[in-house]
């Protein structure tokens, strides 16, 4: 039979392949679903189990995303290294829809992750005053990524769906309000779960998490180097970098503290149309607060929270050699996600 370690195994392998594929967290939520329900009812043999784990993603895809999200079957067999044809996908996913009765629309630990959420922040909407930075769908979003790695850990499979998800908005309840257990306790109860395994798995959870915090890198380091160069124009509307005369300034480097490669583009080239000889024309450029990638795009639409605003810097009727050495290209630093 496939080992706990084999399925936590097949589990990671279908999280990258959610990412290498740019589906939505509800498709992979789904796919393992499916695979520990298919698990449960046959006993399968190891050499098997990356043609289940697939055919359960690719059943989840076209349960999840819309038509034109759904991978191509042979692009999904060659680029997921399977090792499997599209015909024995095909055949194993009959072999799956048949041993689950053809019911693939079960509620996944994602589902209950939403409701309490969103309970939790509309009863207490102090929840993320300490957080300021972060509006409820990338709170959510935050979630959903330790709630995914969680559902690659079988020791949690004995809990269902929903005491997983209580279990996650608990601790983080606890981390940000001091009344977090009434309110635990009245999900608890909408619930109607037991709180002695509540406790149990809030324990589960606690140490699966730090173990992923503790498996981070520690906080790269930049520092923070304008380029030296100058904007000059050319044909056709066309801006160039090219290296300045005027030296900019630099850093001396410490030998008590290791050596940190500072990062930024060499030179760039915007393409701008022209304007009766004018030299100047504006740029614009999106500016986010938040790396928060596909999880924030595709949780936000449920707070009917708008797309976050385009700032413009514009660059005409101003002279080009006073901006010199004054403004760096160089996005805003971004902190540290988790995966």
């Amino acid at each position: 039979n496939v080992s706990p370690s084999q399925r936590d195994e097949v589990i990671q392998w279908l999280a990258k392949l959610k990412y290498q594929f740019n589906l939505y967290p509800e498709t992979f939520a789904l796919a393992s679903s499916l695979l520990d329900r298919f698990l449960a009812t046959v006993k399968a043999h190891p050499k098997y189990l990356s043609c289940i784990a697939i055919s359960c993603f690719f059943l989840a895809a076209k349960t999840v995303e819309e038509d034109e999200r759904i991978p191509v079957l042979k692009v999904l067999a060659r680029d997921s290294f399977c090792g499997c044809s599209s015909s024995e996908i095909l055949r194993m996913e009959r072999i799956i829809l048949d041993k689950l009765n053809w019911d693939l629309h079960t509620a996944t630990p994602l589902d209950f992750l939403h409701i309490f959420h969103a309970i939790a922040v509309s009863t207490r909407p102090q929840l993320l005053f300490s957080l300021p930075s972060l509006s409820p769908s990338q709170h959510l979003a935050f979630l959903t990524k330790q709630l995914l790695h969680c559902m690659a850990c079988s020791q949690l499979l004995q809990f269902k769906g929903s005491m997983l998800a209580l279990a996650m908005v608990s601790l983080e309840m606890e981390k940000l309000i001091p009344d977090w257990l009434p309110l635990t306790i009245e999900l608890l109860q909408k619930a109607q779960m037991d709180s002695s395994q509540l406790i149990h798995c809030r324990e589960l959870v606690a140490h699966h998490l730090s173990t992923l915090q503790s498996s981070l890198p520690l906080n790269s380091v930049y520092v923070y180097r304008p380029l030296k160069h100058t904007l000059v124009t050319c044909d056709r509307g066309v801006f160039r970098l090219h290296p300045s005369s005027v030296p900019g300034p630099d850093f001396s480097k410490d030998n008590s503290k290791p050596e940190v490669p500072v990062r930024g583009p060499a030179a760039f080239c915007h393409h701008l149309p022209a304007a009766n000889g004018c030299k100047y024309a504006s740029a614009k450029r999106k500016v986010e607060e938040m790396e928060v990638d596909d999880f924030y795009d595709g949780i936000k639409r449920l707070y009917n929270e708008e797309n976050a605003s385009e700032s413009v810097g514009s660059v005409c009727g101003t002279d080009l050699s006073r901006q010199e050495g004054q403004a760096s290209p160089c996005p805003p630093l971004q902190p540290v996600s988790v995966m």
